[in-house]
């Protein structure tokens, strides 16, 4: 079984309030994008549990701290799971803001969920998928949603940049997510990012915030020279993604040139 697990991006991100818990209440849309990885799972004859193997980008560490394996093991304490064979290519850069690694747990429990025919509901998997993540539920019916609580609520948008070319940059930085967090103060914003985002795109640019561009991009300017350049080359729109380190920009169709990002992963395309 194969299955093509792909990236997003935060428009707008606005962190509302601490939380009693220590995590943080934020507002934002999660918008699903082309960057995929590639995710294939099948039935293991040379093995009694898992075997992972993978390629593209490299992966270091223990493969039971992946949350693709984490997936397998959360179901596995509720069901009787067959043993699998696991491949990964991975194509979406880490530390990037884009979610992959949620992404590709939430499709590996949608491929679990068939392969051995468990019955659950989109929304009994999202119950599955926020205990990987915080944002590993939006990739479960893989829409365009409004979020809300720590970006686990959601909310119907029916926002679409179809037609728009995405260019997403990502410097070889990684930001921390706990210290991003640490870094910013929360607030109440100042205008309703889903009010804010019926306006046309090319009016978004100082309205459509995220709130951790401030510290980060005072952190590592490099983040804040790319968004810039963005614009610069035309974009309607820019905006880091997440908590960075990636950046997009949204193009009214596909720019003639862009400026040499030296160092960074580029990638683009138009957007559905």
């Amino acid at each position: 079984m194969l299955s093509f697990p792909n990236a997003k991006i935060n428009i707008g991100l606005n962190i509302t309030e601490k939380r009693p818990d220590g995590y943080h209440n934020l507002e934002t849309v999660f918008y699903p994008i082309g960057l995929c990885d590639v995710l294939e799972v099948q039935p293991s004859e040379a093995c009694d549990d898992y075997s992972f193997a993978s390629s593209g980008i490299a992966i270091d560490g223990d493969p039971e701290q992946n949350l693709i394996v984490k997936a397998y093991r959360l179901l596995q304490q509720d069901f009787p799971l067959p043993p699998i064979d696991i491949s990964l290519v991975k194509h979406i850069p880490f530390g990037a803001g884009l979610g992959g690694g949620s992404a590709d747990a939430a499709f590996m429990l949608k491929m679990l969920n068939e392969m051995a025919e468990l019955g659950l509901s989109d929304e009994k998997l999202e119950d599955y998928a926020v205990q990987l993540g915080a944002d590993c539920p939006v990739f479960i019916k893989n829409k365009p949603v409004f979020a809300t609580g720590i970006g686990n609520v959601f909310s119907e948008t029916d926002l679409s940049l179809a037609g728009y070319f995405l260019v997403l940059v990502k410097p070889d930085i990684h930001v921390s997510t706990p210290e991003a967090y640490s870094l910013v103060v929360p607030r109440k914003p100042e205008a309703s990012l889903p009010e804010l985002i019926k306006l046309p795109v090319e009016q978004w640019k100082d309205l459509v915030v995220n709130d951790f561009e401030k510290s980060v991009f005072a952190r590592y300017p490099q983040i804040a020279e790319i968004k810039e350049s963005l614009y610069s080359a035309g974009a309607l729109y820019a905006s880091m993604s997440g908590s960075g380190s990636s950046v997009y920009g949204l193009f009214a169709s596909e720019p003639e040139q862009l400026p040499a990002f030296e160092n960074c992963f580029i990638t683009g395309g138009e957007l559905r």
